[in-house]
């Protein structure tokens, strides 16, 4: 198959199906205003805010797999190349739904599905960092953006190869921007 079709393909697939915002189902569902309480943000964190910790888990677990099967089926299908761009692709779509009016969550655990596929063995460091962070400040927000920072690094210290370090640069740049709000809130509150 030609490289550019199957990028388009990928790409498309992946996007089509992170921009399934389990959120806003499951809201939809228990006929709750999800985007009107809580943080209005239409993920996983939010879901568990408002509709309760199980509820959460469970969309985080599904918002896993909308990372980890599009980038997954690329591998299988096309190679590793591929499935870093389903794998963003899925990153953007869940980032920008246009099924929920193009405002969707934060990315964080479509992401860490992305990475259980491409390279499991950067979900320690980013896991670990994720905890200590949490653990120091009591914020998801920024535990999230410490771990999607930690690839980086990561990617750097296993000399993966330049389109991983890429990969890793590109998902820690959009969890830390979609993260804004909350680096400002945490630095705000802490002067």
């Amino acid at each position: 198959m030609n490289p550019w079709l199957a990028a388009l393909l990928a790409a498309t697939g992946g996007y089509l199906f992170g921009s399934i915002n389990f959120a806003l189902l499951f809201a939809r569902a228990k006929r709750v205003d999800l985007r009107g309480q809580g943080s209005g943000n239409p993920g996983a964190t939010n879901a568990g805010r408002v509709m309760g910790r199980w509820t959460g888990v469970v969309v985080a677990l599904l918002d896993i797999a909308k990372g980890y099967l599009p980038a997954i089926l690329a591998v299988a299908i096309w190679g590793d190349a591929y499935g870093a761009i389903a794998g963003v692709a899925a990153i953007l779509g869940h980032i920008t739904s246009p099924f929920a009016g193009f405002r969707g969550g934060k990315g964080v655990a479509t992401a860490g599905g992305v990475v259980l596929a491409l390279r499991p063995l950067w979900a320690l460091p980013v896991i670990v960092v994720f905890g200590l962070v949490f653990l120091l400040t009591k914020r998801v927000g920024i535990a999230s953006v410490a771990g999607a920072l930690t690839l980086i690094p990561t990617a750097l210290l296993l000399r993966e190869r330049p389109y991983d370090v890429i990969l890793a640069v590109g998902v820690a740049v959009l969890i830390a921007v979609r993260h804004q709000r909350n680096l400002r809130e945490a630095f705000t509150s802490s002067e």
